[in-house]
């Protein structure tokens, strides 16, 4: 009998899904985001806590549950305005489809990533009791052989009815002859369809508190094989995004996260500097 390897998440995958739990289990409430399903999910070792990408990544940590929030913020208020379809492009441990069952279950969500990753998720799912929801739709990518959009369509999805795409944490490992070639082919959605993607400043523009941890991940970054490619201004995103075709386009940047999410925390927490957010309609 052959014996298959057990697939094995992607390791940024596994580090965001314990950032949101450490968010519950050691920032002050109320919390930005509620995600308890991504810790039994990963079941980590016993101190994992003490990691040190756990402990001395609190900015880090603040911007990944706000980067969150702000998506699902996004994709209730589209779902409330009527657009019925959800695709999470890097969907990674993404826990929204169990934590949002009973609000969103006329919402079909297509979870787009490695087929590693999703085959584990989907493993861990069933082993925890979470299931899966009818309106879940996983789609393995293999991004070097494969059109994500061609496997999305197969997969279910109707381009012909407006739609949300998400994208976070994916375009510092692409070029931007990729990022544009995805925009591109996000902008011919159908009208009422929005966009919300991530993208990372050059490490002159981060505020200097936030410049040596940078540094720290981007060395281990390359030492790990993946190593980050791209990094944009706000100006640039912008750029990229009327090229692709979007009429309608606005950035977020850190500013705009500290006052939707940290103006009235007793904590002082406060997201890195890092990250900015492209808002397009197509």
């Amino acid at each position: 009998m052959e014996n298959h390897p057990t697939p094995l998440p992607d390791n940024t995958a596994v580090r965001t899904a314990l950032w949101r739990a450490l968010h519950i289990l050691e920032d002050a409430s109320p919390h930005i985001l509620e995600d308890h399903i991504g810790l039994q999910l990963v079941g980590p070792e016993k101190g994992w806590q003490e990691r040190p990408d756990m402990k001395y990544t609190k900015r880090l940590r603040a911007s990944v549950v706000a980067r969150s929030r702000l998506m699902e913020d996004l994709v209730i208020r589209e779902y409330e305005k009527g657009i019925r379809q959800y695709v999470i492009l890097g969907a990674g441990l993404d826990t929204f489809a169990q934590r949002r069952a009973e609000t969103t279950s006329q919402l079909q969500i297509f979870e787009i990533d490695q087929p590693e990753t999703l085959a584990w998720k989907q493993k861990r799912l069933s082993e925890t009791g979470f299931g899966i929801p009818g309106n879940l739709h996983f789609v393995p990518v293999d991004f070097e052989v494969s059109s994500w959009w061609d496997e999305l369509v197969q997969a279910g999805f109707n381009p012909e009815e407006p739609s949300v795409i998400v994208s976070t944490g994916v375009t510092l490992y692409l070029t931007s002859t990729a990022i544009l070639s995805t925009l591109k082919q996000i902008s011919t959605l159908a009208p009422g369809s929005t966009l919300a993607m991530s993208f990372y400043l050059p490490i002159e523009l981060l505020e200097e508190e936030d410049q040596p941890m940078q540094e720290i991940a981007e060395k281990g970054a390359r030492e790990a094989g993946t190593p980050f490619v791209s990094f944009f201004t706000p100006e640039e995103v912008l750029s990229l995004a009327q090229t692709a075709g979007f009429p309608y386009t606005q950035i977020m940047t850190t500013d705009h996260i500290r006052r939707l999410y940290f103006s009235d925390r007793t904590d002082g927490l406060q997201p890195a500097s890092g990250e900015l957010f492209l808002i397009a309609s197509a």
